[in-house]
Protein backbone atom coordinates (compact mmCIF):
# COMPACT_ATOMS: atom_id res chain seq x y z
CA UNK A 1 0.00 0.00 0.00
CA UNK A 2 1.61 3.36 -0.94
CA UNK A 3 2.30 6.01 1.70
CA UNK A 4 -0.81 8.17 3.37
CA UNK A 5 -1.17 11.69 2.17
CA UNK A 6 -1.17 13.75 5.13
CA UNK A 7 -4.07 15.65 4.05
CA UNK A 8 -5.56 19.00 5.88
CA UNK A 9 -9.06 17.79 5.31
CA UNK A 10 -8.85 14.56 4.95
CA UNK A 11 -6.13 12.84 7.41
CA UNK A 12 -6.69 15.24 10.30
CA UNK A 13 -10.83 15.62 10.20
CA UNK A 14 -11.10 12.11 10.03
CA UNK A 15 -8.29 9.70 10.78
CA UNK A 16 -6.56 12.13 13.48
CA UNK A 17 -9.98 12.12 15.60
CA UNK A 18 -9.87 8.35 16.55
CA UNK A 19 -8.13 8.07 20.01
CA UNK A 20 -6.78 11.84 19.21
CA UNK A 21 -7.70 14.54 21.37
CA UNK A 22 -9.58 17.41 19.99
CA UNK A 23 -7.00 19.66 19.61
CA UNK A 24 -5.22 17.68 16.88
CA UNK A 25 -7.71 19.62 14.54
CA UNK A 26 -6.81 22.86 15.34
CA UNK A 27 -4.48 23.94 12.69
CA UNK A 28 -6.56 26.54 10.79
CA UNK A 29 -9.16 24.99 10.23
CA UNK A 30 -12.74 26.86 9.90
CA UNK A 31 -13.44 26.56 13.79
CA UNK A 32 -17.29 24.56 14.65
CA UNK A 33 -19.56 26.18 16.55
CA UNK A 34 -18.68 25.89 20.55
CA UNK A 35 -21.86 24.30 21.70
CA UNK A 36 -20.50 22.56 25.22
CA UNK A 37 -23.57 21.91 27.39
CA UNK A 38 -25.68 23.86 25.32
CA UNK A 39 -27.87 20.68 25.36
CA UNK A 40 -29.24 20.15 29.06
CA UNK A 41 -29.67 16.79 30.39
CA UNK A 42 -33.84 16.60 30.38
CA UNK A 43 -35.44 13.80 32.37
CA UNK A 44 -35.82 10.64 30.60
CA UNK A 45 -37.28 7.15 32.04
CA UNK A 46 -34.74 4.44 31.32
CA UNK A 47 -31.55 4.77 29.66
CA UNK A 48 -29.94 7.08 27.30
CA UNK A 49 -27.78 5.92 24.58
CA UNK A 50 -26.43 6.49 20.99
CA UNK A 51 -26.25 4.11 18.15
CA UNK A 52 -23.67 4.84 16.08
CA UNK A 53 -23.80 3.54 12.38
CA UNK A 54 -20.81 2.39 10.10
CA UNK A 55 -20.22 2.46 7.88
CA UNK A 56 -20.77 6.27 7.38
CA UNK A 57 -18.91 9.67 6.21
CA UNK A 58 -16.57 9.67 4.04
CA UNK A 59 -16.47 7.48 1.00
CA UNK A 60 -13.19 6.77 -1.69
CA UNK A 61 -14.50 8.98 -4.21
CA UNK A 62 -15.06 12.03 -1.45
CA UNK A 63 -11.62 11.37 -0.05
CA UNK A 64 -9.96 11.29 -3.68
CA UNK A 65 -11.55 14.58 -4.98
CA UNK A 66 -10.86 16.52 -1.72
CA UNK A 67 -7.08 15.20 -1.91
CA UNK A 68 -7.17 16.04 -5.27
CA UNK A 69 -7.41 19.33 -4.99
CA UNK A 70 -4.96 19.36 -1.57
CA UNK A 71 -2.40 17.93 -3.81
CA UNK A 72 -3.08 20.59 -6.82
CA UNK A 73 -2.45 23.50 -4.22
CA UNK A 74 0.72 21.93 -3.13
CA UNK A 75 1.53 21.34 -6.50
CA UNK A 76 0.79 24.41 -8.57
CA UNK A 77 0.21 26.82 -5.90
CA UNK A 78 -2.36 28.88 -4.64
CA UNK A 79 -5.40 29.71 -6.20
CA UNK A 80 -6.52 26.75 -7.66
CA UNK A 81 -10.38 26.90 -9.01
CA UNK A 82 -12.54 24.29 -8.59
CA UNK A 83 -16.03 24.32 -10.86
CA UNK A 84 -19.12 24.01 -8.28
CA UNK A 85 -18.11 22.47 -5.01
CA UNK A 86 -15.50 19.57 -5.01
CA UNK A 87 -18.05 17.80 -2.89
CA UNK A 88 -21.36 18.82 -1.07
CA UNK A 89 -20.04 19.75 1.89
CA UNK A 90 -19.83 23.41 3.18
CA UNK A 91 -17.17 22.49 5.94
CA UNK A 92 -14.86 20.99 3.41
CA UNK A 93 -15.14 23.54 0.68
CA UNK A 94 -14.99 26.22 3.04
CA UNK A 95 -11.51 24.46 4.53
CA UNK A 96 -10.33 24.22 1.44
CA UNK A 97 -10.86 27.79 0.51
CA UNK A 98 -8.65 29.24 3.55
CA UNK A 99 -6.37 26.89 1.63
CA UNK A 100 -6.52 28.48 -1.70
CA UNK A 101 -8.82 27.03 -3.65
CA UNK A 102 -11.45 29.20 -5.58
CA UNK A 103 -14.94 27.58 -6.07
CA UNK A 104 -17.10 29.19 -9.51
CA UNK A 105 -20.49 28.02 -11.40
CA UNK A 106 -19.10 27.72 -14.53
CA UNK A 107 -15.79 27.93 -16.78
CA UNK A 108 -15.58 31.18 -17.86
CA UNK A 109 -15.56 32.65 -14.32
CA UNK A 110 -11.42 30.90 -14.83
CA UNK A 111 -8.45 33.33 -15.68
CA UNK A 112 -7.43 31.72 -19.18
CA UNK A 113 -4.26 29.00 -18.59
CA UNK A 114 -5.39 28.55 -15.08
CA UNK A 115 -5.48 25.15 -12.97
CA UNK A 116 -9.38 23.79 -12.71
CA UNK A 117 -10.54 20.68 -11.35
CA UNK A 118 -13.73 18.94 -12.06
CA UNK A 119 -15.65 18.00 -8.58
CA UNK A 120 -16.40 14.19 -7.55
CA UNK A 121 -20.09 14.54 -9.41
CA UNK A 122 -18.61 14.76 -13.28
CA UNK A 123 -19.28 17.10 -15.99
CA UNK A 124 -20.46 16.89 -19.56
CA UNK A 125 -18.28 16.97 -22.96
CA UNK A 126 -19.33 20.60 -23.15
CA UNK A 127 -17.66 21.50 -19.87
CA UNK A 128 -14.25 19.71 -20.98
CA UNK A 129 -14.41 21.50 -24.21
CA UNK A 130 -15.23 24.86 -22.50
CA UNK A 131 -12.37 24.59 -20.60
CA UNK A 132 -10.01 23.56 -23.36
CA UNK A 133 -11.07 26.94 -25.21
CA UNK A 134 -9.68 28.42 -22.27
CA UNK A 135 -7.26 26.70 -22.65
CA UNK A 136 -7.15 25.76 -18.70
CA UNK A 137 -4.81 22.79 -17.24
CA UNK A 138 -8.21 20.82 -16.12
CA UNK A 139 -7.77 18.06 -13.69
CA UNK A 140 -10.55 15.59 -13.22
CA UNK A 141 -11.81 14.54 -9.98
CA UNK A 142 -14.91 13.00 -11.14
CA UNK A 143 -15.47 9.83 -8.68
CA UNK A 144 -14.33 6.67 -10.92
CA UNK A 145 -18.15 5.20 -10.05
CA UNK A 146 -19.65 8.26 -11.84
CA UNK A 147 -16.89 7.87 -14.86
CA UNK A 148 -18.71 4.14 -15.15
CA UNK A 149 -22.23 5.84 -16.08
CA UNK A 150 -20.72 8.08 -18.15
CA UNK A 151 -19.29 5.00 -20.29
CA UNK A 152 -22.57 3.33 -19.70
CA UNK A 153 -24.27 5.88 -20.99
CA UNK A 154 -21.96 6.92 -24.19
CA UNK A 155 -21.60 2.95 -25.07
CA UNK A 156 -25.94 2.72 -24.85
CA UNK A 157 -26.31 5.76 -27.01
CA UNK A 158 -23.77 4.22 -29.60
CA UNK A 159 -25.87 1.11 -29.13
CA UNK A 160 -29.18 2.73 -30.21
CA UNK A 161 -30.75 2.46 -27.08
CA UNK A 162 -32.75 5.33 -25.43
CA UNK A 163 -31.63 6.12 -21.87
CA UNK A 164 -34.10 6.54 -19.07
CA UNK A 165 -31.71 8.21 -16.03
CA UNK A 166 -33.05 8.14 -12.84
CA UNK A 167 -31.84 11.21 -10.71
CA UNK A 168 -32.88 14.34 -9.57
CA UNK A 169 -32.87 17.49 -12.04
CA UNK A 170 -30.55 20.28 -11.56
CA UNK A 171 -27.98 18.02 -9.59
CA UNK A 172 -24.70 18.14 -11.13
CA UNK A 173 -23.99 14.57 -11.61
CA UNK A 174 -27.14 13.99 -13.57
CA UNK A 175 -26.30 17.19 -15.71
CA UNK A 176 -22.88 15.50 -16.73
CA UNK A 177 -24.60 12.09 -17.09
CA UNK A 178 -27.49 13.63 -19.54
CA UNK A 179 -24.47 15.60 -21.35
CA UNK A 180 -22.58 12.39 -22.58
CA UNK A 181 -25.89 11.61 -24.54
CA UNK A 182 -28.08 13.87 -24.59
CA UNK A 183 -30.33 13.50 -27.56
CA UNK A 184 -30.56 10.04 -26.00
CA UNK A 185 -31.25 10.43 -22.62
CA UNK A 186 -34.86 11.00 -20.57
CA UNK A 187 -34.68 12.14 -16.96
CA UNK A 188 -36.90 10.22 -14.74
CA UNK A 189 -37.26 11.99 -11.37
CA UNK A 190 -38.91 9.00 -9.88
CA UNK A 191 -41.86 6.83 -9.43
CA UNK A 192 -44.38 10.01 -10.58
CA UNK A 193 -42.54 10.26 -13.68
CA UNK A 194 -43.21 7.16 -15.34
CA UNK A 195 -47.03 7.01 -16.05
CA UNK A 196 -46.76 10.19 -18.72
CA UNK A 197 -43.58 9.09 -19.77
CA UNK A 198 -43.81 8.46 -23.46
CA UNK A 199 -40.79 6.58 -25.88
CA UNK A 200 -39.70 6.32 -28.96
CA UNK A 201 -39.27 2.38 -29.38
CA UNK A 202 -39.95 0.43 -26.26
CA UNK A 203 -38.06 -2.33 -27.33
CA UNK A 204 -34.46 -0.47 -27.30
CA UNK A 205 -34.77 0.84 -23.65
CA UNK A 206 -32.11 1.10 -20.75
CA UNK A 207 -31.99 2.81 -17.37
CA UNK A 208 -29.42 3.90 -15.73
CA UNK A 209 -29.22 5.65 -12.11
CA UNK A 210 -27.75 8.88 -10.56
CA UNK A 211 -25.15 7.18 -7.90
CA UNK A 212 -26.44 8.68 -4.73
CA UNK A 213 -30.05 7.78 -4.65
CA UNK A 214 -32.19 6.08 -2.28
CA UNK A 215 -32.00 2.22 -3.47
CA UNK A 216 -35.13 1.45 -2.43
CA UNK A 217 -36.72 4.23 -4.57
CA UNK A 218 -34.66 3.74 -7.46
CA UNK A 219 -35.58 -0.02 -7.82
CA UNK A 220 -39.87 1.19 -7.02
CA UNK A 221 -39.11 3.29 -10.18
CA UNK A 222 -37.36 0.22 -12.10
CA UNK A 223 -40.56 -1.86 -11.44
CA UNK A 224 -43.20 0.54 -12.63
CA UNK A 225 -40.61 1.26 -15.56
CA UNK A 226 -40.65 -2.39 -16.40
CA UNK A 227 -44.36 -2.73 -15.84
CA UNK A 228 -44.85 -0.05 -18.54
CA UNK A 229 -41.50 -1.58 -20.93
CA UNK A 230 -40.85 -5.28 -20.19
CA UNK A 231 -37.81 -5.30 -22.50
CA UNK A 232 -36.74 -2.71 -20.25
CA UNK A 233 -32.55 -3.02 -20.31
CA UNK A 234 -30.84 -3.15 -17.41
CA UNK A 235 -27.08 -1.40 -16.98
CA UNK A 236 -24.22 -3.91 -16.35
CA UNK A 237 -23.73 -3.26 -13.03
CA UNK A 238 -26.25 -1.29 -10.61
CA UNK A 239 -24.86 2.02 -10.53
CA UNK A 240 -25.93 3.50 -7.29
CA UNK A 241 -23.08 3.35 -5.45
CA UNK A 242 -21.50 1.34 -2.57
CA UNK A 243 -20.74 3.65 -0.49
CA UNK A 244 -24.91 4.94 -0.80
CA UNK A 245 -25.95 1.16 -0.44
CA UNK A 246 -23.71 1.03 2.53
CA UNK A 247 -24.85 3.80 4.29
CA UNK A 248 -28.57 2.94 3.73
CA UNK A 249 -28.17 -0.06 4.99
CA UNK A 250 -26.36 0.55 8.20
CA UNK A 251 -28.94 3.20 8.78
CA UNK A 252 -31.86 1.06 8.05
CA UNK A 253 -29.99 -1.46 11.09
CA UNK A 254 -30.29 1.52 13.62
CA UNK A 255 -33.44 3.31 12.72
CA UNK A 256 -35.05 -0.05 14.31
CA UNK A 257 -34.06 0.81 17.44
CA UNK A 258 -33.54 4.41 17.66
CA UNK A 259 -36.35 6.75 18.16
CA UNK A 260 -34.26 9.58 17.09
CA UNK A 261 -31.82 10.11 14.15
CA UNK A 262 -29.38 12.79 13.40
CA UNK A 263 -27.75 12.96 9.84
CA UNK A 264 -24.88 15.26 9.61
CA UNK A 265 -24.46 16.47 6.29
CA UNK A 266 -25.41 19.20 3.98
CA UNK A 267 -28.68 20.24 2.40
CA UNK A 268 -27.25 19.86 -1.32
CA UNK A 269 -25.72 16.01 -0.69
CA UNK A 270 -28.53 13.93 -1.90
CA UNK A 271 -27.42 10.90 -0.17
CA UNK A 272 -27.19 12.53 2.98
CA UNK A 273 -30.99 13.66 2.40
CA UNK A 274 -31.28 10.13 1.18
CA UNK A 275 -30.97 8.82 4.86
CA UNK A 276 -32.89 11.27 6.65
CA UNK A 277 -35.65 9.41 4.78
CA UNK A 278 -34.63 6.22 4.70
CA UNK A 279 -34.33 6.58 9.02
CA UNK A 280 -37.82 7.64 8.78
CA UNK A 281 -38.89 4.67 6.46
CA UNK A 282 -37.44 2.05 8.73
CA UNK A 283 -38.14 2.62 12.27
CA UNK A 284 -37.21 6.08 13.61
CA UNK A 285 -39.83 8.30 15.42
CA UNK A 286 -38.09 11.96 14.12
CA UNK A 287 -34.99 11.96 12.16
CA UNK A 288 -33.29 15.95 11.18
CA UNK A 289 -29.81 16.66 8.90
CA UNK A 290 -27.39 18.77 10.34
CA UNK A 291 -24.14 20.69 9.22
CA UNK A 292 -23.08 21.05 12.62
CA UNK A 293 -23.69 20.15 16.50
CA UNK A 294 -24.68 23.50 17.28
CA UNK A 295 -28.17 22.83 15.20
CA UNK A 296 -29.46 20.43 17.40
CA UNK A 297 -32.15 21.05 19.15
CA UNK A 298 -33.36 20.53 22.39
CA UNK A 299 -36.78 19.67 21.63
CA UNK A 300 -35.71 16.66 20.17
CA UNK A 301 -34.20 15.30 22.49
CA UNK A 302 -37.09 15.48 25.16
CA UNK A 303 -38.41 12.24 26.10
CA UNK A 304 -35.93 10.31 23.70
CA UNK A 305 -34.20 7.24 25.02
CA UNK A 306 -32.12 6.37 22.20
CA UNK A 307 -30.68 8.76 18.93
CA UNK A 308 -29.02 7.02 16.53
CA UNK A 309 -26.12 8.71 14.50
CA UNK A 310 -24.99 8.81 10.99
CA UNK A 311 -23.13 11.07 8.25
CA UNK A 312 -23.52 11.18 4.62
CA UNK A 313 -20.71 10.38 2.23
CA UNK A 314 -18.92 13.75 1.60
CA UNK A 315 -18.86 14.15 5.65
CA UNK A 316 -15.43 14.51 7.66
CA UNK A 317 -15.83 12.23 11.07
CA UNK A 318 -14.69 15.78 12.89
CA UNK A 319 -18.60 16.50 12.09
CA UNK A 320 -20.01 13.67 13.80
CA UNK A 321 -17.24 13.61 16.20
CA UNK A 322 -18.55 17.17 18.06
CA UNK A 323 -22.70 15.77 17.44
CA UNK A 324 -21.36 13.11 19.56
CA UNK A 325 -19.89 15.39 22.54
CA UNK A 326 -23.06 17.54 22.37
CA UNK A 327 -25.10 14.02 23.04
CA UNK A 328 -23.01 13.03 25.13
CA UNK A 329 -23.13 16.42 27.72
CA UNK A 330 -26.79 16.08 27.02
CA UNK A 331 -26.18 12.33 28.98
CA UNK A 332 -26.02 10.46 26.10
CA UNK A 333 -22.22 9.20 26.79
CA UNK A 334 -23.35 5.29 26.42
CA UNK A 335 -22.13 4.98 22.61
CA UNK A 336 -22.69 1.67 20.30
CA UNK A 337 -21.51 0.91 17.10
CA UNK A 338 -23.82 -1.02 14.62
CA UNK A 339 -21.11 -2.26 11.69
CA UNK A 340 -23.17 -3.75 8.65
CA UNK A 341 -20.13 -3.38 6.19
CA UNK A 342 -16.43 -3.15 5.56
CA UNK A 343 -15.17 -0.35 3.14
CA UNK A 344 -11.11 -0.61 1.97
CA UNK A 345 -11.90 0.47 -1.70
CA UNK A 346 -8.93 2.71 -3.19
CA UNK A 347 -9.13 5.42 -5.89
CA UNK A 348 -5.88 6.21 -7.91
CA UNK A 349 -5.62 10.38 -8.25
CA UNK A 350 -6.33 11.75 -11.41
CA UNK A 351 -3.66 11.20 -13.74
CA UNK A 352 -2.67 15.05 -13.69
CA UNK A 353 -1.59 14.42 -10.17
CA UNK A 354 0.27 11.03 -10.15
CA UNK A 355 3.94 12.48 -11.23
CA UNK A 356 5.40 14.78 -8.78
CA UNK A 357 6.63 18.38 -9.35
CA UNK A 358 10.12 16.88 -11.03
CA UNK A 359 7.92 14.48 -13.18
CA UNK A 360 8.57 11.47 -11.79
CA UNK A 361 6.01 8.93 -10.29
CA UNK A 362 4.35 10.11 -7.33
CA UNK A 363 4.51 7.33 -4.55
CA UNK A 364 1.59 8.54 -2.77
CA UNK A 365 -0.72 8.35 -6.30
CA UNK A 366 -3.22 6.58 -4.90
CA UNK A 367 -5.47 8.79 -3.65
CA UNK A 368 -8.64 7.07 -1.25
CA UNK A 369 -6.70 5.27 1.77
CA UNK A 370 -8.32 2.47 3.71
CA UNK A 371 -9.02 4.54 7.18
CA UNK A 372 -10.82 2.75 10.13
CA UNK A 373 -13.69 6.03 10.37
CA UNK A 374 -15.33 3.63 13.58
CA UNK A 375 -15.47 5.37 16.84
CA UNK A 376 -13.24 3.66 19.32
CA UNK A 377 -15.38 2.03 22.11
Amino acid sequence: MAPEYNSPVSNITNGALIGAPSAAVDVGLPRLPAVRNRLTDTPVIGAKRVILAAPRGYCAGVDRAVIAVEKALERFGAPVYVRKQIVHNIYVVATLERQGAVFVDEVAEVPIGAHIVFSAHGVSPMVVAEATERSLEAIDATCPLVTKVHREAVRFARDGFDILLIGHAGHEEVEGTMGQAPEKTTLINGPEDVAGLVVADPDNLVWLSQTTLSVDETMETVRLLRERFPNLHNPPSDDICYATQNRQVAIKKVAESAELVIVVGSANSSNTVRLVDVALEHGARAAYRVDYASEIRQEWLDGVNTIGVTSGASVPEILVREVLDDLADAGYGDISQVVTAEEDLMFSLPKELRTDAAGLPDSRGLGGRTRKLDWQL
